[in-house]
């Protein structure tokens, strides 16, 4: 009886990073986005609950998967897609924190 062992490939650079702050930023998302759903969820409609559900669950669905394959596989990347990552990442991250703060604040006026 043989066992194979497979072997995984990662490196310490930004693309591994940025992964593991998608990971971070995936779960931090879904908690926030779980406390904000039930203080809200009295005060909106139907379809707006709907909407919140949906987001809370894709958004942080990608972001792991993203996270998964760039802690694994981004020491594949070349420099120009590592820094088109941490481009990328930004305008996630800074898209998501403007609508928690944004609608957060306009919803609890």
């Amino acid at each position: 009886m043989s066992y194979v062992f497979m072997q995984i490939n990662f490196g310490l650079n930004i693309a591994s990073l940025l992964g593991l702050v998608y990971m971070i930023f995936a779960v931090a998302y879904l908690i926030t986005m779980i406390i904000l759903l039930v203080q809200r969820s009295r005060r909106l409609e139907r379809l707006h609950i709907t909407i919140y559900i949906f987001q809370t669950l894709i958004i942080p669905i990608f972001l792991l998967l993203s996270g998964f394959i760039l802690v694994f596989q981004g020491w594949r990347l070349d420099p120009i897609l590592q820094f088109m990552q941490l481009l990328l990442s930004v305008l996630i991250i800074y898209l998501c924190i403007k609508d928690i703060v944004i609608n957060g604040g306009y919803r609890n006026r």
